[in-house]
């Protein structure tokens, strides 16, 4: 008895984490998309909090989505995680989208900058 106790509170206590991942993080705004990326990069630039900041303070132009370039449109920002199954379409993993942290295929209509990160200092690592 005592070890189903101990295996439901183990369960209970993962989805709980889970579900604080899912929502708006501490701290982050009502418009939470940019701090949430932030957060999932480990950046600690509050300028990244406003979606729109994300087209000019990191990393550098990517030439279109690709899995790890971050998309960005006016009021809101991702990242690409896959090729969508439609032209004009990708699979991207943002906060604050339907007011939760989830991944699905976008249209990428009104983007205004596709952002990868920098590239490193000596050869391709």
């Amino acid at each position: 008895m005592q070890r189903i106790v101990i295996a439901a509170t183990a369960v209970l206590c993962l989805l709980l984490s889970m579900a604080r991942t899912e929502a708006r993080p501490a701290g982050c705004p009502a418009a939470w998309c940019g701090c949430w990326l932030a957060r999932h990069f480990g950046l600690n630039d509050r300028r990244l909090w406003r979606a729109i900041n994300w087209a000019r303070l990191w990393g550098h132009p990517a030439r279109g989505p690709a899995p790890g370039v971050v998309v960005v449109w006016p009021h809101h920002v991702g990242v690409v995680t896959a090729s969508g199954s439609r032209s004009g379409t990708a699979v991207v993993l943002s906060g604050n989208d339907g007011h939760r942290v989830r991944e699905r295929e976008r249209s990428l209509r009104g983007v205004i900058a596709f952002r990868a990160p920098e590239k490193p200092a000596f050869g391709n690592f």
